[in-house]
């Protein structure tokens, strides 16, 4: 069983699947070159996110979510 502090959940609102992208952006009108924001999105939502953010000129890099390393105890 997945512990809960791993599961990484969609940023969709109201969504509470398990989220298997990536999509890191900026505002570049209050956020320097460098400096990205990430959302989490399952498949379903990529599109839905991608889209608004790209309707806003947004710069964004969209990338597959890896596996959470393992704890060291």
């Amino acid at each position: 069983m997945t512990d809960p502090a791993e599961r990484r959940t969609c940023s969709r609102a109201g969504c509470r699947r398990v989220a298997t992208t990536a999509i890191e952006w900026r505002n570049p009108r209050i956020h320097t070159g460098k400096r990205f924001k990430t959302w989490l999105a399952c498949e379903e939502h990529v599109p839905v996110l991608r889209e608004f953010l790209a309707a806003r000129a947004f710069p964004l890099e969209i990338r597959p979510l890896t596996p959470p390393t393992e704890r060291v105890r």
